[in-house]
């Protein structure tokens, strides 16, 4: 799976409608719903606001208004197509005065969709972990060295030193091993 790196927009129009889409990087449906009611009101004039958004096992989509799958539906097919996750889209239009019929929609939803996603920077979803070690009060200097760019969120001074920290998925510091009392993987 692959998500975008950060937030972008992108405009076309196609037959005399306005086609303004939003892509952003999402952690959770709280920030959806942030997001559309910032959007809603920002573009208080618009016509329609089509989305979709995938989040792990969660995907959603709203026509609003257009004609039932002509907007949701293929924005989350051109997000599902390039396999992207924890990923909000939004299309806002401006009608412009000319029908495009149900295939001119879903054709028009999902080019919008696939201009802004072309402009984006595209990267894997990796996988974190969170694991519990316990060392030596002689190793910490070593320790804190090779975990200097890993975020530790727990550490106790009891007999011996215990710190929990998070690696990404193939990133684990290999090199605190020969220091390492006890290890568990937590998550």
């Amino acid at each position: 799976m692959y998500t975008i790196k950060e937030n972008i927009n992108n405009e076309i129009i196609i037959n005399k409608s306005r086609f303004i889409t939003y892509i952003y990087k999402i952690d959770s449906e709280e920030e959806v719903k942030s997001i559309l009611s910032n959007i809603k009101k920002e573009y208080k004039d618009a016509t329609h606001y089509c989305y979709s958004y995938t989040l792990g096992n969660i995907k959603r989509f709203d026509d609003d208004g257009e004609p039932s799958h002509t907007a949701g539906m293929p924005i989350l097919n051109v997000l599902e197509n390039k396999k992207l996750d924890n990923v909000l889209a939004v299309v806002i239009r401006y009608f412009g005065g000319i029908k495009l019929g149900a295939g001119g929609l879903v054709r028009a939803y999902s080019n919008a969709v696939s201009e802004a996603i072309n402009k984006s920077t595209i990267i894997p979803i990796l996988k974190e972990y969170k694991v519990r070690i316990e060392f030596n009060y002689t190793d910490i200097d070593n320790i804190n060295y090779y975990l200097k760019n890993y975020k530790i969120t727990y550490k106790e001074f009891d007999y011996n030193v215990i710190y929990e920290f998070i690696y990404e998925e193939n990133n684990y510091p290999n090199d605190i091993d020969s220091f390492i009392i006890k290890k568990k993987l937590i998550t």
